[in-house]
């Protein structure tokens, strides 16, 4: 192994391959990390990893179902076994399909639960006891603003779910703050991604330039405003930030009346 690898920190981050996540992993990999990508979208996967490593950078791809726990606590192991402690958690993978409430049967519920939320809790669960020894570390998980603010017509289960993550974050935060591991979240709000283009479950093109008429900032976000905001958490610069939901909406929130 180079020394260039030799001396980079490790942070595993979910569904790498495309939108918030394929822009968080390119954003680590400009700073000290071996980034792990992650998906189960293994081209795409690829693809970023081979972005980042053609600029400089460390990276390595395994594909992951965040919804098997064999599968998830495997990843953890061999990268703990190749690299040593993780030091950064990135838990991105999601999906938010539009089911109307009449539609919306158990099993589409809990699909979206066990990627969304219970994705996240596989991850923590299997990285932090390792974690723990560094006495330092940092978790963010991905929420919404459809999960802190907003209703979303439709979409009952993925607003569920992402309001959940909020409740995850706080109580991992205290939890594991005894042992220098800060757990914080990002709540984006309109984001050009695949998913908020997509006409058959969220706003598609023509609903997002509508919405950018509404946000303060006078534009829809791009996925490297989220990334960016999540290597602020991962970085010394938060080093006191534990427990928190950063909404990043381009003020919506606040200019909404």
């Amino acid at each position: 192994m180079s020394e260039k690898a030799l001396n980079k920190k490790n942070v595993i981050i979910t569904g790498a391959g495309i939108g918030i996540g394929k822009a968080t992993a390119l954003a680590f990999g400009k700073k000290n990390y071996r980034v792990i990508v992650t998906d189960i979208l293994e081209a795409e996967g690829l693809q970023t990893v081979a972005e980042i490593n053609t600029a400089g950078g460390v990276a390595e791809f395994h594909i992951l179902d965040v919804t098997s726990t064999p599968q998830t606590d495997a990843l953890v192991n061999d990268i703990e076994t190749l690299y040593g402690p993780i030091d950064c958690l990135v838990a991105n993978a999601g999906i938010a399909h539009r089911i109307p409430l009449d539609e919306l049967t158990d099993e589409k519920w809990d699909r979206t639960f066990d990627i969304d939320l219970k994705g996240m809790m596989r991850l923590v669960r299997a990285a932090a006891g390792k974690m723990k020894t560094l006495d330092d570390g940092s978790i963010i998980c991905l929420s919404s603003i459809m999960g802190v603010a907003y209703g979303w017509d439709e979409h009952v289960a993925y607003s569920a779910a992402k309001a959940g993550v909020v409740g995850l974050v706080r109580a991992l935060a205290v939890e594991l703050a005894k042992d220098g591991i800060r757990v914080n979240g990002v709540a984006p709000g309109y984001i050009k991604t695949a998913q908020a283009l997509s006409v058959q479950h969220s706003l598609g093109e023509a609903g997002l330039e509508q919405a950018a008429s509404f946000i303060p900032m006078g534009r829809v976000g791009d996925p490297e405003d989220i990334a960016d905001v999540i290597v602020f958490l991962a970085s010394d610069s938060s080093r006191y930030l534990t427990g928190q939901v950063l909404t990043v909406d381009g003020g919506l929130m606040v200019g909404r009346y």
